[in-house]
């Protein structure tokens, strides 16, 4: 794809070298010009305004009491700025500094200048992962901070095992017979909304392996000729979405899983008519139906439909 996905980017420099370093991290933590990107209860602290932008906190604002290196992780340095992230107890709503709020992220990421965006999900997918392994797996010890906050480590001496972060890999798939692509909609989903077939990976497969495989479970269909096309880090809480093309070499559609409310092929013409509605801009899902549609269209799809409802128009 020509432009990065939303999230995607070398946004900032992730300082990996210096995390091992606990004077360097004391020094950034003291820094009066570093920043802090909140979270509460997985909302973004977000400026008011008519177009959005992610709010910073300086660390006084809320490195109080514990350890400041055990509340705050460190994200990297961008625009001769060290970045942190932290998160709100989930148990009392915080008082956001005047002019803010808390929102959430999927909501306003494709409105954010691309850079925030990044900055933004960085954060969520670190702090959620924190949030799940404050315990041990190995013995259920609490952990405790290192390496900026990128590693948890168990406080039971016999034990000290380490917890690194984690992302959940994820197809997802256009697949199309040439004139049509086939999609699918959740029951939770908007009605009418339609997407991109998609599921996680499973231990022992190979990416190519789970686009069939997710294919013929939610459909029925058997695909060939899979492509990579692009990723999007969906910090929703800890995917990677990994972008495939795939040619379709059967048409009939069979919900075996029943993952799927309904599955059916759409033409370019019915897209184009306002049929199905579409998933959010700034999802890879919309970029792969963008991509599909417009190498078989005499306008662009953005240009064609707009924005689906709740959606930015870039």
């Amino acid at each position: 794809m020509q432009t990065r996905n939303v999230f995607a980017g070398p946004y900032l420099d992730r300082t990996a070298h210096r995390r091992r370093d606990p004077a360097w991290f004391e020094a950034a933590l003291a820094d009066p010009g570093s920043r802090v990107l909140a979270v509460w209860n997985s909302r973004s602290l977000i400026l008011d305004g008519p177009a959005p932008r992610a709010a910073f906190l300086e660390v006084s604002a809320v490195a109080r009491g514990e350890a400041p290196g055990e509340q705050l992780i460190l994200l990297g340095r961008a625009a001769e700025t060290h970045w942190f992230a932290y998160e709100f107890p989930v148990d009392e709503a915080p008082q956001a500094p005047q002019g803010t709020r808390f929102e959430d992220l999927r909501q306003v990421a494709g409105l954010l200048p691309a850079e925030e965006a990044g900055l933004l999900g960085y954060a969520r997918a670190m702090l959620s992962w924190r949030r799940r392994h404050l315990y041990c797996g190995a013995c259920g010890a609490a952990t405790v901070a290192d390496q900026g906050g990128h590693v948890r480590v168990c406080s039971n001496p016999a034990c000290r095992t380490q917890t690194f972060p984690r992302i959940d890999p994820a197809i997802i798939v256009l697949v199309s017979d040439g004139e049509h692509a086939l999609l699918g909609r959740q029951a939770s989903w908007p009605v009418g909304r339609y997407s991109t077939i998609a599921g996680f990976v499973e231990p022992g497969e190979s990416l190519e392996d789970a686009v069939a495989r997710e294919v013929r479970e939610e459909t029925g269909v058997e695909v060939a000729d899979i492509a990579y096309v692009a990723s999007q880090p969906w910090p929703f809480p800890s995917s990677l979405m990994l972008g495939f093309t795939a040619r379709a070499l059967t048409r009939t559609v069979l919900r075996r899983d029943e993952e799927l409310e309904d599955a059916r092929w759409f033409t370019r013409a019915e897209i184009a008519a306002g049929q199905p509605l579409l998933p959010p801009v700034p999802s890879i899902s919309y970029r792969l139906i963008e991509r599909w549609f417009d190498s078989g269209w005499d306008r662009p799809l953005r240009e064609v439909r707009g924005p689906a409802p709740g959606s930015p128009a870039r």
